[in-house]
């Protein structure tokens, strides 16, 4: 337990100190190519041009890092205090703060933060935009005033140290050594905290100094992981081997390392291989002077040629290093791949455990479901499929069943849960995160996943494959996604939604808070029982119940069915949204489904959802009269 909490906490700190560099590359990017352009030794030497290179790196970087930490803590006021406390701290020292910002940053925002907390609901009516302004002046003033006298001066001292111990390293040939650390560290996603906040501001006083470092390859050579992903191209298996030529082009010229985590995970030994060849990158690296003058962040080799400086030697070093890591790493990979005991192994579990290690969804792992199995000749029937196969999966098969009907196809649409699936099931439509468990349900299947049940592009894309299957890859989709039906073919049961169960202008901290309240409601109108609430919490962990179109629809999970009473719904107008994984819901319809006699009205709400002029007359409706009227189409 001990071991799973560090784990967590880790990820935790890895991934906030990536997530204040990380929205601000774009800005190092710019300060690099500026640096590599004009500086006296550079492409186009330009003395009122090379003028921007102090101040960009003094100023701009470690101010847009320290707002950014504080905006993280406590949003536009954190982020305002952060800037403010962070030029204290670049004042302070005479070296360029990054890490003094990734401090201040953070802390700025949360000394207001916990003000704020302090006095709210404490000021009078009209005196907040006076006390709002004064305290984060008066705090960030003073903050800044003790980066400026401590927190300054001290990481000067502490990053002496580091180029020191960087310096010894160099001296000694140790170097290589690193590798040892950074390549395990970047597949437990601390490469941008290492890269970031160690190599960098490291990197960059030796960059002022010598126009160039070493430190800025260490995290960023592509060398060790396109070897093993062009080990995978030839000696893998599967859906491995047949994903990493596409994985290959990502990591080496989109730069995103991430690519190639999976392919590790699934062969741990593969570890082994990636040290050894940044040991071996860095070494080549190191005898022919290699190094950039700026950070190359993504690792791509395009942006590692950007920050390279005009030298041919320097060319030819860094070229090298790329190669001799990838070519170290593509022959111990190879050798591993071929002689152990490898099987098919499964790269979408692999991208999983990505996933959780990193303590966040990951931005590529979908390209690992980029294999849906082949689409059927003569498709007689869609399945839609969601966890208790009641909720979210319903409001998708009514959907796309009317868009089936009306392309005029003799086609079957049904919706079930996951563990239900037939194994002679022909096309299965999934949430993103509930595919690869389809997949592995009956993976003989042609598999599609959407992040948006209500207003997924997916629905017309498979229609048109379906009506024109020679032609459809070559043709731009522009169906009209409306999908009204005529008045009167759909009705609410007074039973299923009440008037009483409408809750009108609702506040709610958090996406939980707002899920319990829909629980206590199905739960007071008789429709489950009391222990149906934590399992409509548990659904939502799963997989959000967030549909698309400010709707989100919590319901419980499969083995919850069981705590349903009757079929009911409850809605909830939230008119200043709420928060759930990071998209605003503004209407929430809580559900309790039995023996399918909820899915008639579920099928009227998709409809009506699905048009987002429907979503606004639902927002703004003034009673609960209305907005039955409106989602019985009156």
């Amino acid at each position: 337990m001990a071991q799973s909490t560090m784990k967590v906490a880790v990820q935790k700190f890895g991934n906030f100190l990536s997530s204040m560099v990380m929205p601000n590359i774009s800005a190092f990017i710019a300060w690099g190519l500026i640096t590599a352009l004009f500086i006296p030794t550079g492409f186009f030497p330009n003395e009122n041009l090379a003028k921007l290179v102090g101040p960009m790196v003094t100023y701009l970087l470690p101010l847009l890092i320290g707002y950014t930490g504080g905006k993280l803590v406590h949003d536009q006021r954190g982020g305002v205090v952060g800037a403010i406390v962070t030029m204290g701290v670049i004042v302070g020292a005479d070296i360029p703060m990054f890490l003094g910002a990734m401090i201040m940053g953070p802390l700025g925002g949360y000394v207001i933060k916990k003000f704020d907390q302090l006095i709210e609901g404490k000021v009078k009516a009209g005196f907040e935009m006076l006390v709002n302004n004064f305290s984060a002046g008066i705090l960030g003033g003073f903050l800044a005033i003790l980066a400026f006298l401590a927190i300054g001066p001290a990481v000067t001292v502490f990053t002496g140290w580091l180029v020191t111990g960087v310096d010894w390293l160099l001296a000694t040939g140790l170097l290589p050594l690193t590798s040892i650390i950074i390549e395990p560290a970047k597949v437990l996603f601390l490469n941008n905290a290492i890269n970031h906040g160690v190599l960098s501001p490291i990197g960059l006083e030796q960059a002022k100094t010598a126009g160039k470092s070493i430190l800025f390859l260490l995290e960023a050579n592509p060398g060790p992981g396109i070897g093993v992903l062009l080990a995978y191209c030839i000696f893998g298996k599967g859906n491995a081997k047949r994903s990493a030529p596409g994985a290959a082009i990502i990591q080496f010229f989109g730069g995103i390392h991430e690519i190639y985590f999976p392919y590790i995970l699934m062969t741990p030994m593969l570890f082994f291989a990636v040290i050894v060849g940044g040991m071996s990158g860095v070494f080549t690296l190191i005898l022919l002077g290699g190094g950039l003058s700026a950070p190359a962040s993504p690792g791509s080799i395009i942006a590692i040629m950007a920050v390279t400086p005009p030298h041919g030697s320097t060319y030819l070093a860094n070229i090298a290093g790329v190669l001799v890591a990838g070519v170290v790493s593509f022959v111990l990979s190879s050798f591993i791949l071929k002689t152990g005991k490898q099987k098919d192994k499964d790269i979408e579990d692999a991208a999983r455990k990505m996933q959780e290690m990193k303590g966040k969804k990951s931005s590529v792992a979908n390209v690992f479901a980029a294999y849906p199995g082949k689409m059927p000749e003569n498709v007689s029937k869609i399945i839609f499929a969601c966890d208790a196969g009641m909720g979210s999966s319903a409001m998708g098969a009514s959907l796309l069943r009317k868009k089936v009907k009306e392309a005029g196809m003799n086609i079957s649409v049904t919706n079930t849960a996951i563990s239900n699936l037939p194994s002679d099931a022909q096309i299965v439509i999934t949430q993103e995160e509930l595919t690869p468990r389809a997949q592995k349900q009956v993976p003989n299947a042609y598999h599609i996943s959407v992040d948006n049940f209500l207003s997924s592009p997916e629905y017309n894309k498979l229609i048109n494959r379906l009506k024109n299957p020679d032609t459809a890859e070559l043709q731009e989709i522009v169906e009209d996604a409306e999908a009204a039906v005529p008045s009167g073919d759909r009705h609410t049961d007074d039973a299923l939604l009440r008037e009483e169960n409408i809750f009108l202008n609702q506040e709610f901290a958090s996406k939980e808070e707002a899920i319990r309240f829909a629980g206590s409601v199905l739960v007071k109108a008789g429709y489950v029982k009391e222990s149906y609430i934590d399992a409509m919490i548990a659904r939502d962990e799963m997989t959000s119940t967030y549909m698309g179109n400010d709707v989100a629809i919590p319901h419980g999970t499969e083995e919850a069915k069981k705590d349903v009473l009757n079929s009911g719904f409850t809605v909830l107008q939230v008119p200043n949204g709420v928060d759930f994984d990071g998209q605003k819901v503004r209407l929430i319809f809580g559900i309790a489904g039995k023996d399918g006699t909820h899915l008639e009205i579920l099928s009227g709400i998709a409809v009506t959802c699905s048009d987002m002029a429907n979503i606004e007359k639902l927002v703004q409706a003034n009673s609960a009269r209305e907005i039955i009227d409106i989602l019985n189409d009156k």
